[in-house]
């Protein structure tokens, strides 16, 4: 990726804007609330590929923890520290891995589409559920399950996420070609 052109450089820091103003399109369920955030991230990596998905997703959180207040609770190093950051971990990993699965095969089946969106998603739970385990039996004075875990930041939002990894995965048929035309 030494060589990015200006159109690169310009969707991946438009996917970097998306998934921000994904963040304050959101209903506020504690401790993990529903925003687009998911939606954006998995747009990343289907229609930008691996590299620069995850490049998008990578300048998103870094300027959140510069400090930019781009997360659903505002930015900050100290972000770190709060139970839902592995989500934004999972982010990274999801946009690489639904781009690695996706890219350099404009033609493939819906149902490859879908299934990759939601191989994707499960790096998000598996990191975001664990990170808010962890960090919440490290930070508070109260300690839950992986049980509780789960129902706080799994159970809530799998069935609007896998609507949109639905929506991705559909719509990346009509969209792909526009954005590998503007390359």
């Amino acid at each position: 990726m030494k060589n990015l052109s200006t159109k690169d450089m310009i969707l991946i820091s438009m996917f970097a804007s998306l998934t921000a103003i994904g963040a304050f399109i959101k209903i506020p369920i504690p401790p993990v609330p529903v925003s687009l955030q998911f939606l954006f991230c998995a747009y990343s990596g289907m229609l930008l590929g691996s590299k620069k998905g995850m490049t998008s997703q990578l300048i998103y959180v870094g300027i959140g923890l510069l400090g930019v207040p781009v997360f659903t609770k505002g930015g900050g190093l100290s972000y770190i520290f709060q139970p839902t950051f592995g989500y934004l971990i999972g982010f990274i990993l999801c946009s690489f891995i639904i781009g690695k699965l996706t890219e350099n095969n404009p033609n493939q089946k819906l149902i490859f589409r879908f299934l990759s969106v939601l191989v994707g998603l499960a790096v998000v739970y598996a990191i975001g559920v664990s990170y808010l385990y962890f960090m919440w039996n490290h930070l508070n004075d109260s300690q839950i399950g992986w049980q509780t875990a789960a129902k706080w930041g799994f159970t809530p939002f799998i069935i609007p996420d896998i609507i949109w990894s639905f929506i991705v995965a559909i719509s990346s048929y009509k969209i792909l070609p526009v954005v590998n035309k503007a390359r």
